[in-house]
């Protein structure tokens, strides 16, 4: 199409990615975040996208389909953070990393990006109390999670939600990405060690 006057969108936004197990905290620390950064950033989590699905196809599907789907889910939320920053908008995105293909596959779709890589870590204890409390999640499946989403071992920082409040988590936040705007990334680090040892999709 031609003609069509487009508006100056600038460089790309930075990406903020929260990973760690369901009811964590990294909800409520995006909420905060948004609150203290002095930009506009926009909040993509990954229950939004899946919130998308309709539900009651969803029931009918087989385990095999249900897998299928929930991978693509998943695919597409990486591509939509990819897709917001790219228009030049700063993302909070948080996500559960309890897969390496997920890891992998935001590695590479994000690879163009400024991502401060956020591990979000909560005791085990202080977890399975949340998750009863919240009561939308199974305890056994959230604490397999806890048991793998930071398998990986490298963050640019992290948060202990287990006594620090959300809003001590986004100030911490903050403060990283006005003391070290431009440095080397954690995400630079593991896409190179997945490209050395032959990282594969499997756990």
């Amino acid at each position: 199409m031609t003609g069509i006057q487009y508006p100056q969108i600038g460089p790309p936004g930075r990406i903020i990615l929260l990973n760690g197990a369901s009811g964590s905290g990294k909800t409520s620390i995006a909420e905060q975040l948004l609150l203290v950064l002095d930009e506009p950033w926009f909040h993509v989590p990954v229950d939004a996208i899946n919130a998308m699905r309709a539900r009651r196809r969803t029931l009918e599907l087989s385990p095999a389909e249900l897998e299928l789907v929930l991978a693509r889910t998943r695919a597409g939320f990486h591509r939509a953070v990819a897709g917001m920053a790219a228009a030049g908008n700063n993302v909070v995105a948080d996500h559960v990393l309890s897969e390496r293909w997920r890891l992998l596959d935001c590695l590479a779709v994000l690879e163009d990006f400024d991502v401060v890589f956020v591990g979000v870590r909560c005791a085990k204890e202080a977890l399975k109390r949340r998750t009863r409390l919240r009561g939308d999640r199974d305890v056994d499946t959230v604490l397999a999670q806890h048991q793998r989403v930071h398998a990986h071992g490298r963050y640019d920082l992290e948060c202990d939600t287990t006594d620090a409040s959300p809003l001590e988590c986004a100030l911490s936040i903050k403060a990283f990405l006005a003391a070290d705007p431009h440095s080397p990334r954690a995400f630079d680090e593991l896409r190179a060690r997945a490209a050395a040892e032959g990282w594969t999709t499997g756990r």
